[in-house]
This record gives structure tokens, C-alpha cells and sequence, in this order.
């Protein structure tokens, strides 16, 4: 039986990562109060990655609030790729160190697939702040990992939430498509489609 504490968590971060879907700033204020609970959450089941995740996501979220705002929004645009190659490059080497500190220094269930989780987490949150199309990529493959080492921790209502977000973010990844401003230099305006 899930907790009040997870079901709060999650209940907040699904709607959080739907209004990022919709492209609404609100997203953020949601994400902070979600991942506060969630940070609580990961801390009593010894997923420390996922805690330092919540603890940065919460940072990201009060950046988030700030880049999405007011005449200085950015367009949703594609990320040059000559830079994921490195980005992913980087994520994958940071999340092996740092599940080697984990198994290696504490009782973390694991530390590897968890780490895995941050990193990528914290990359899909970096592209999603800056309005890059490439952050959806990154959701479905960190919820594709967040599933199972959720339902295997027992946290089976978390793994069936991160199931939902592996929707959203493919409806995301859809619909941010849509709305993908054109190239600089082409015809056609950059419109925020933002929708709160």
C-alpha cells in the first residue's frame, strides 16, 4: 500500500511534467513542492542519487522560473547535435564514478541504475530549462530506467507513475515537435507557445 507521502509525490510531479508538456511556466512551482516530497521519499528507501536528483531538480525548477518568464523566454528549438554526443558522454562517465562512490561507501540499493537516473535526469532538466526538444528523448529514456528500479525498490505506485510520465514525455516529445520554432535565418516568425 502506498504512502500518503508517495502518493503526494507523485500526484505533484505528474502534474508538474504535464504543464512542461503544455510548455506552462507553472511547471516549476509544481516540480519544487513534488520533488521536496520525493527527496523525502528516496532518503527513507536508501536512493541517495535520487535525493541529490531532487535537491538539484529543486534548484532547476527556481532557474526554470526565471529563464521561462517574461520577454527573455527562449523558443523551443533543437539542441546542435555535435553537443549531445559530449552531454550524454558526460552523464554516463559521472553516473559510473558516482555509483562506484555509492556502492562502495554506502548501504545505496542500486547505485549504479540510480546514478544513472541522476545524471541523465539532470541533463533531460538542463535541456528542458533551456527549451531544447532533445529533453524528451532524455525523459523516455530515464523514466525507461526509473520503472524498474522503482517497482524492484518496491515502490510500485512510483514505477506506475514513471510509466505515465514515459507517456507524457512522448506527448511532450509530440507536441513540443509542433511548436518547434524554425531555424534562425529561415521564413516564419519564433513564437513562444507557452500556455501559463
Amino acid at each position: 500500500m502506498p504512502s500518503a507521502l508517495e502518493l503526494a509525490a507523485n500526484l505533484l510531479v505528474a502534474g508538474s511534467i504535464w504543464l512542461a508538456a503544455r510548455n506552462s511556466a507553472l511547471t516549476w512551482w509544481a516540480t519544487i513542492a513534488g520533488c521536496a516530497l520525493f527527496g523525502v521519499l528516496c532518503y527513507q528507501h536508501q536512493l541517495y542519487a535520487d535525493v541529490v536528483l531532487q535537491l538539484f531538480l529543486i534548484a532547476a525548477a527556481v532557474w526554470g522560473l526565471f529563464s521561462w518568464r517574461g520577454a527573455q523566454a527562449l523558443p523551443i528549438r533543437q539542441l546542435p547535435g555535435r553537443y549531445l554526443l559530449p552531454y550524454l558522454t558526460a552523464a554516463l562517465v559521472i553516473a559510473v564514478l558516482y555509483g562506484a562512490l555509492l556502492h562502495f561507501w554506502t548501504d545505496a540499493y542500486a547505485p549504479f541504475w540510480d546514478s544513472l537516473v541522476l545524471t541523465l535526469s539532470v541533463l533531460a532538466q538542463l535541456l528542458l530549462i533551456r527549451r531544447y526538444l532533445q529533453n524528451w528523448w532524455c525523459w523516455l529514456l530515464v523514466n525507461s530506467i526509473a520503472i524498474p528500479l522503482y517497482y524492484h525498490r518496491g515502490l510500485e505506485l512510483t514505477a506506475a507513475f514513471y510509466a505515465l510520465y514515459w507517456l507524457n514525455a512522448a506527448y511532450g516529445l509530440w507536441q513540443w515537435r509542433q511548436w518547434l520554432s524554425p531555424p534562425a535565418g529561415s521564413a516564419g516568425s519564433s513564437v513562444d507557445k507557452s500556455v501559463g
